[in-house]
């Protein structure tokens, strides 16, 4: 039998389907994530995404205003479900096979996370849509990217941002900021830099999953990954390409 071939996950954020704003979810943002999604399918990779929700609300946000802590968060894996809803919605539109799954059980017909299932739907050739988070509160959708990455074997874990990879400052605030092109785990802890929350990082660390962070805005980039090119930071346990 030939090789299975290699599974790629995305992080995607929530504020991505807002389109401009940032803000709900916006018809050209979700027509656009397709046309990527697609592109990247094409070559035969195996996709799974994960889903923020940013765009409708955090739960850690609603807890510095005075909510509970763990209310906040399940409202937040409710909006990644609503994301997951709309993404997954539009990829079979546009004639991908795609499976919803959700870590926060809910019974709207939305499959629960099963990794068995999950690694199946993969092999059937199914673009997974991953929602609810970890399904508990206190994690983030960036843990949850690296938990279901290992999970499912994947090679590479794509985050996906609106600049080019990561720097040593805010490049929209900070002008002089480095942009590296390679990082250790432990580079990215001991600077704090914004790639990805400190459990997240760890998390990959100890399980060997490389990432790759890059501006998924820039059309092609997705595809271009899953065909092995070098695009934004690559993290790694080695800091070295």
């Amino acid at each position: 039998m030939p090789d299975p071939a290699p599974v790629f996950l995305l992080k995607l954020s929530g504020e991505a389907l807002g389109g401009d704003t940032g803000q709900g979810v916006d018809a050209e943002a979700l027509s656009y994530f397709h046309s990527q999604i697609a592109e990247a399918a094409a070559s035969g990779a195996r996709l799974a995404l994960v889903i923020g929700g940013g765009n409708f609300l955090r739960g850690a946000q609603l807890a510095a205003a005075g909510t509970d802590r763990v209310r906040g968060d399940h409202m937040g894996m409710l909006a990644t479900v609503m994301n997951g809803l709309a993404l997954s919605d539009r990829l079979q539109a546009g004639g991908l096979k795609s499976r919803l799954m959700s870590a926060f059980s809910i019974d709207l017909g939305i499959q629960t996370w099963d990794r068995d299932a999950a690694l199946q739907a993969l092999s059937a050739g199914e673009v997974l849509v991953l929602a609810g988070g970890t399904g508990n509160p206190f994690f983030s959708t960036d843990t949850a990217a690296v938990l279901r990455a290992a999970e499912l074997g994947a090679g590479l874990l794509v985050k996906a941002t609106k600049v080019d990879g990561v720097y040593s400052a805010d490049p929209v605030q900070n002008s002089s900021a480095t942009r590296y092109d390679v990082l250790s785990y432990d580079e990215c802890l001991a600077r704090r830099l914004a790639v990805m929350d400190a459990t997240a990082i760890a998390l990959a660390r100890d399980n060997e999953l490389p990432l790759r962070v890059l501006d998924v805005h820039q059309p092609g980039n997705l595809a271009a990954v899953v065909r092995g090119e070098a695009i934004g930071t690559l993290v790694n346990g080695t800091g070295t390409a």
